[in-house]
């Protein structure tokens, strides 16, 4: 790979993915196998080789015709952004039609490339790797729907169980119920009746895969004015969305608050894809709805990896990409990482897998926003870190970390934090920010962002007090400042805390 930019990652070789689906077509460049992918590229058309399909059997004609156009341009685009390696997947409609093959060799001379044609097996499969490399520990059913089917996928860790495709995407359940979301609704009722795996969903997570899915989470999110516009993870109560997704399927769409976001071509499968979700609910009972960004195409990404790749953790490996190409010093970095969960451990506060995931990852991108105005650095930091493309991380930890920046930067302050961010991040991980943020506050004064000394501070009970001692060979470092943060931190903490030189 020639490298353009520091800001790319040395060790990557961009490669490409065309996702060849009933409704949408999708080419990602990507800067390389990762366990965390980047995009560097990302265009799509809205085809809908799949309209019609089920009355006439065969791919639309005219999308087929705007498809293989758009295959010169997305292999010309391909090449342009320096892809080393290409691959191209297609979903239902082009495995169904009559006409499925002739346009998949036609596709094959265009693109210069073989086109996997994948099974409805193979799609559920690829949709639950998706999950699996989105989600931290994900456990329930992940519901990938397309324009031609849906693939319904039991998920609980690196484990896949049972899995089944049924006729009900989009364009397809359109056609099946002739124009009628409630149709539509009795239709998906009938087929879920054959996805037995959805009682063994009860109580757990519903995983939502797919563009008419997400645009409608979007839709959600515009009419409850949800305050982070970042798709993945996002969640749906099954209660309180149950109005909203009746009001959908209704068709009710041209006064609903934000409608004029979602593009006009997503707009007329919106109903349908609500009715879907309400059959599924109805069905499954899941404790919770999440909207996944990650589905098919990211699934076989994650397949190309390496069990070593595959075990990392995809919001810590990010988080080292982020340090690697932001940070001072990303061995500093991580060295905080591990140096914040001995003083955790020494001011007695338990933590969950899920803390110390996120104390390490705000740990990691506590340094991203030092090129930035001393005034705004932790607002750009705050910035970065809540709309930035991370994985295996919720939106409440999102802002945890993000807050715990902010706070290292501008003070450990009621003011600092919006009623938004503080809403968001919710009471235990706002208070964890603030004691993390309160003790960076004090150990950058000794480090200077640079590694080597942390490692050397430690922690020691003298009765009552809880002492940080720094090495003697280093007691220059000592001074007023360091004490004053040193007493926020201890407020903060409510104990008594005091820096010492020692051995």
């Amino acid at each position: 790979m020639i490298q353009t930019s520091q800001g790319r990652l040395p060790d990557r070789w961009p490669l490409s993915i065309i996702d060849i689906g009933s409704n949408s077509i999708r080419l990602v460049v990507y800067e390389g196998i990762a366990r965390s992918p980047t995009v560097l590229f990302n265009e799509k058309m809205l085809a809908g080789l799949g309209r019609g399909i089920v009355s006439t059997g065969r791919l639309d004609e005219e999308a087929v015709r705007r498809a293989v156009e758009e295959f010169r341009r997305f292999r010309a685009l391909s090449d342009q952004a320096g892809a080393e390696d290409f691959h191209v997947i297609a979903t239902a409609a082009a495995r169904e039609a009559e006409n499925g093959m002739d346009f998949i060799h036609r596709a094959e001379e265009i693109l210069g490339a073989p086109v996997r044609v994948l099974s409805g097996r193979e799609e559920a499969y690829y949709s639950a790797l998706g999950i699996i490399s989105g989600f931290h520990r994900a456990d329930g059913i992940a519901g990938d729907l397309g324009g031609g089917s849906l693939e319904l996928v039991d998920v609980s860790g690196e484990t896949i169980g049972d899995g089944i495709t049924l006729p009900l995407g989009g364009l397809r359940l359109q056609d099946m119920a002739k124009g009628s979301p409630a149709e539509a609704y009795k239709i998906a009722q009938r087929e879920l009746k054959r996805a037995g795996l959805l009682a063994a969903g009860e109580g757990r997570t519903f995983y939502c895969v797919g563009g008419t899915w997400r645009n409608l989470a979007r839709l959600h999110m515009n009419a409850t004015d949800y305050p982070l516009n970042v798709m993945h993870h996002y969640e749906l109560g099954v209660d309180d969305s149950a109005d909203f997704l009746q009001q959908v399927a209704g068709g009710e769409l041209t006064k609903m608050k934000g409608i004029a976001r979602i593009s006009k071509s997503r707009r007329a499968l919106l109903p349908y894809g609500a009715a879907v979700l309400q059959a599924i609910v109805q069905s499954m009972k899941p404790s919770r709805i999440v909207v996944s960004a990650l589905g098919v195409r990211e699934g076989y990404l994650y397949s190309l990896l390496d069990q070593e790749q595959r075990a990392a953790d995809p919001l810590i490996s990010a988080a080292e990409e982020l340090a690697v190409l932001r940070a001072r010093s990303v061995k500093h970095a991580r060295e905080l990482a591990a140096w914040t969960g001995e003083a955790f451990e020494a001011f007695g506060l338990q933590e969950t897998e899920e803390d110390a995931r996120y104390r390490q990852a705000a740990c990691l991108l506590a340094d991203i926003g030092w090129r930035a105005h001393p005034e705004y650095r932790g607002t750009q930091s705050l910035n970065i870190v809540a709309h930035a493309s991370f994985i295996g991380v919720d939106h409440p930890g999102r802002a945890f970390i993000g807050l715990a920046i902010l706070f290292r930067h501008e003070g450990i302050y009621e003011d600092a934090v919006s009623p938004v961010m503080r809403a968001l991040a919710g009471p235990h991980h706002l208070e964890r920010a603030r004691v993390l943020g309160a003790l960076l506050r004090v150990v950058y004064l000794f480090s200077a962002s640079m590694p080597g000394l942390m490692p050397r501070l430690i922690w020691r009970q003298e009765g009552d007090t809880l002492q940080l001692v720094v090495p003697r060979s280093h007691a220059g470092l000592l001074g007023e400042r360091p004490d004053g943060r040193m007493a926020q931190l201890a407020k903060v903490l409510g104990r008594p805390m005091q820096i010492v030189a020692g051995d």
